[in-house]
């Protein structure tokens, strides 16, 4: 037992004060006259002894009833926990991702940790807090409350370990005050294994409440399948976490216009085809009815007026059709030019200029590449067999890219792809293995073997390219190479198109790098706004001549379809979603951590914290015991004759 005023102990001197009261019979008698001896018979006569017991009795009582005052007011107590009288420093790390939107007893889980928050930890208390997407560093509760009340879902979260290393740096090193780290989160399970560093510093505390959520049906992508002069059909991906379910209704709306339904049956997953017209612009939203998570169950999307990509080929070959073949009018403007008879004021207004097979390139045609790329345009260089290695290569180093050394005469075979080039991404369902290699009977040595995108048996590259421009190692004319009749050509020169002219695609996902191309010209101090109908943003943005290109990586954060406005010029539209990552109904079984806490309710956890610095008072009862024994002394001093 301790004290919280031990000093009030001195006090216990006062019981000397009794004692002497006792010791010096400091009592005063009454004379009582009796007018008749007869009343002395019913007197009793109580011996010393008798006498003497009752004295000491109250006595006793008396010094125990004002032992109880003085302990009371020292107010006794017996700790809970060894490490009571330590500070407490808690840190809780509250998951406000989109998983967290399942429902719970009382709520969605997000709800229901935000109200246990505000319910159990005292309002004064200082406590750090931090979400996927805010930090609140040494504050209450009652400075808390306003933002914790209007806390919205994050599209982003940040992944468990990160969280962890976090939350330690919130704590400060001074003092010797017990830290505890609290993670709230419904723990998704992921690929990778969840792993904490153990840091004996830190008390951790994992609490992950339980969904009463059984199933969920998320819209997870859409893409065109196919393409006429008329109509365009719309696939739609859609993933079941539960038991098959059958007759799912989605809604396909041109804004807010209701287009069309359709009606499918999922087990795992399913797809459902809608027909649109062609060449109309549509701002589309797709949407089921499901009662699990709400935010999978829209999608947007838009379909813009889509301009051709302008593609000049500079011919000395004497055949260019393979390039007209891959570069059809649906969705280019090629155009070819003997190289004699080019028209350089062309160049400018180009996407793509593909070099075929030129002997020689002269310091104009440099001069026209070099100003070409650093308004944004992309190249690609396809040497011919017997070229002016001096021209060329200085073409090439003004271009930043590696330039040719000595040319080889032995016949090589095309084998490998560097499938994570950023040319060939997505370029391929799967890694080609055993395909038909193509071969090249003379080719250059470049200078240095990096930025491959094909290469030959021996890893010298046969295809090189940065951002900007690509060069083939050798002729492709018939006489050299078969690689024309490759099915490699087609989606190397074809994905080298597109990515000359960065067309908005159907939708952007959040939290993800973005870069989008607006083909339009702004004046020298014009800008491009992105704007919803609550908010307006500047994002990051280059210019060139003929385009500018929006770098959106930290906005938006709120699904849905934005204007591209110059000034109060409407350009287009660009569609953005959630990562449907968060749709996962699996979790991780946290009780197969060793040596970790875990709690499914926050409030449980938080009056664990707070009974490590709460103690058992005591002076209640001494008040009690003080009242028993002033009680007994009353009674002992009138019933005790």
């Amino acid at each position: 037992m301790q004290f919280k005023n031990p000093e009030l102990l001195y006090a216990l001197f006062l019981l000397v004060i009794p004692i002497l009261i006792h010791l010096f019979q400091l009592r005063r008698f009454q004379k009582v006259e009796f007018t008749n001896v007869k009343f002395l018979k019913s007197v009793k006569l109580q011996t010393r002894k008798s006498s003497q017991l009752k004295k000491w009795i109250t006595l006793l009582t008396r010094m125990l009833l004002l032992t109880c005052i003085i302990f009371a007011f020292a107010q006794p107590f017996i700790p809970n926990t060894e490490d009571f009288n330590q500070s407490q420093k808690t840190v809780i790390y509250l998951d406000n991702s989109f998983s967290m939107e399942a429902k719970g007893n009382n709520g969605t889980l997000l709800n229901e940790a935000i109200q246990d928050i505000i319910n159990t930890v005292p309002e004064d208390e200082n406590i750090s807090l931090f979400t996927n997407n805010a930090t609140y560093k040494t504050t209450t509760v009652k400075s808390l409350k306003n933002d914790l009340i209007q806390l919205t879902h994050s599209p982003t979260q940040l992944n468990y370990e990160a969280a962890y290393l976090k939350g330690k740096q919130l704590f400060s090193n001074r003092g010797a005050a017990t830290q505890n780290l609290v993670l709230v989160s419904d723990f998704q399970q992921t690929d990778k294994l969840l792993n904490f560093e153990v840091d004996s510093t830190v008390q951790l505390k994992l609490v992950q409440p339980k969904s009463t959520l059984i199933s969920n049906i998320s819209i997870d992508s859409t893409y065109i399948s196919n393409i006429t002069a008329e109509t365009i059909e719309l696939k739609v991906k859609l993933s079941n976490e539960t038991a098959p379910i059958d007759n799912v209704t989605i809604s396909l709306f041109n804004d807010d216009v209701l287009l069309t339904k359709s009606a499918v049956d999922i087990d795992k997953d399913a797809e459902a085809t809608f027909t649109v017209p062609n060449n109309k612009v549509i701002n589309g939203k797709l949407m089921i009815a499901d009662a699990g998570l709400q935010y999978d169950n829209t999608f947007f999307f838009n379909i813009n007026a889509k301009p051709k990509i302008k593609v000049l080929a500079i011919n000395e070959a004497a055949d260019d059709s393979f390039l007209n073949r891959i570069y059809t009018d649906d969705e280019f403007d090629y155009k070819s030019y003997k190289w004699n008879a080019l028209n350089f004021n062309l160049i400018p207004d180009q996407n793509l200029i593909v070099l075929n097979e030129l002997t020689t390139i002269s310091n104009a045609l440099k001069t026209a590449l070099i100003a070409f790329k650093a308004d944004g345009g992309k190249q690609l260089i396809i040497p011919s067999d017997g070229i002016n290695l001096e021209s060329y290569n200085q073409t090439l180093k003004s271009l930043e890219i590696h330039d040719f050394e000595n040319e080889n005469s032995n016949e090589k075979r095309i084998t490998n792809i560097n499938y994570n080039h950023p040319l060939l991404t997505n370029a391929f369902y799967s890694k080609v293995s055993n395909f038909q290699y193509p071969k090249v009977k003379k080719s250059y040595r470049f200078s240095s073997n990096s930025n491959n995108v094909l290469s030959y048996e021996d890893g010298s590259p046969f295809l090189v390219g940065n951002r900007d421009t690509y060069v083939f190692s050798s002729a492709l004319n018939s006489d050299n190479s078969n690689f024309k009749n490759s099915q490699l050509i087609i989606p190397v020169l074809y994905n080298l198109g597109l990515q000359s002219l960065k067309l908005s695609k159907l939708y952007y996902t959040i939290g993800e790098p973005n870069s989008v191309a607006i083909q339009t010209s702004i004046g020298q101090d014009e800008i491009l706004t992105l704007n919803s109908e609550s908010t307006s943003v500047i994002p990051l943005q280059q210019t060139y001549s003929k385009s500018v290109v929006l770098d959106m990586d930290d906005f938006p954060d709120t699904a849905g379809i934005l204007n591209v406005n110059n000034k109060d010029i409407f350009l287009q539209n660009i569609s953005f979603n959630y990562n449907r990552t968060e749709s996962n109904l699996s979790y991780y079984d946290l009780n197969a951590l060793a040596d970790i806490n875990v709690e499914s309710s926050l409030a449980t956890t938080i009056n664990n914290i707070k009974s490590n610095t709460t103690i058992n008072a005591l002076w209640k009862w001494f008040v009690i015991f003080a009242l028993v024994f002033l009680l007994i002394e009353m009674l002992l001093l009138k019933y005790w004759e």
